[in-house]
């Protein structure tokens, strides 16, 4: 059975112009029925899935790129993560009785918006995202215009069952003989509407949005809700608490237990784990 969640690369031919389309339903259901976000916030989780997974076609490596803001309205802390491999993460955390606004503003008040490239090999590169938009898909835009130099289109939508979105970037270069491309397409992108993004597959839209350009679509790739954590990453971050706190929390409560927050699996850590963790060796 194919994925009902794919991403999907095109090109327009003999232009600079690159883009992006992807669509979630079982991953962004997954991820959304982890905690009862009220509709405005699992929309903005929703549309912050979308753009990880079109930023992440920017990757030319091994890791992941993760999408994070932090700030003092109802919404505290939004993120969102996909793996080169289009695994996706993401978590929300918000004051539930002050929910009641609808603008990424409004939600997430005064605070920090980044983008975090983590390759598995290297150093790892986070690029602050201006706030200076009234929607994600202009801040990102704004980032990209600032930072890399490309100019970059985002259109983002979701609602409470599926989230979709549609990406196109200008490379460096000027081998297009059309010098009104890039306006053009962006002003065909934009009249694309939420229904048609969310209910329709990749090669109608396209199609809808561009029938008069030459559009090379590439084989779609299936996404995926996967969360990376692991016992093994988890006795990792003990051991970056550290050895006398671990012994603290073991001497009060008897065990360790930790829940990750992006899919809720339960860790529990008696103290033969923890002896094992800092000595290498337990008494039993």
């Amino acid at each position: 059975m194919a994925s009902r969640d794919q991403f999907q690369r095109f090109i327009f031919e003999d232009s600079q112009v690159r883009g992006a389309w992807v669509k979630l339903n079982d991953s962004y259901s997954e991820i959304g029925n982890q905690a009862p976000y009220p509709a405005s916030v699992r929309r903005m989780l929703g549309e912050s899935l979308v753009a990880s997974v079109l930023m992440s076609s920017t990757l030319k490596f091994e890791g992941t790129l993760s999408l994070q803001a932090q700030g003092n309205g109802p919404l505290r802390t939004l993120m969102a993560e996909c793996s080169h491999d289009r695994f996706i993460r993401g978590l929300a955390r918000y004051d539930e009785h002050a929910v009641t606004e609808e603008s990424l503003d409004a939600l997430l008040g005064e605070g920090r918006m980044a983008i975090t490239i983590s390759p598995d090999k290297g150093q790892r590169y986070q690029g602050v995202v201006p706030r200076e938009e009234e929607n994600l898909a202009g801040c990102l835009e704004e980032y990209f215009e600032r930072s890399e130099q490309i100019p970059t289109s985002f259109f983002l939508f979701a609602d409470e069952t599926s989230s979709a979105g549609l990406m196109l970037q200008k490379l460096p270069g000027n081998t297009e003989q059309d010098s009104d491309l890039w306006d053009r397409l962006n002003h065909l992108a934009s009249t694309v509407e939420a229904e048609e993004l969310l209910t329709l597959d990749s090669e109608t839209v396209l199609h809808r949005l561009f029938h008069e350009e030459t559009v090379r679509l590439f084989d779609a790739e299936p996404v995926a809700f996967r969360c990376s954590c692991s016992r093994e990453r988890t006795l990792g971050a003990l051991e970056a608490i550290g050895k006398e706190e671990c012994y603290s929390i073991l001497d009060e409560q008897g065990s360790i237990e930790m829940d990750c927050q992006f899919c809720y699996q339960h860790y529990r850590f008696d103290r033969n784990d923890i002896d094992h963790l800092f000595t290498g060796h337990t008494l039993h």
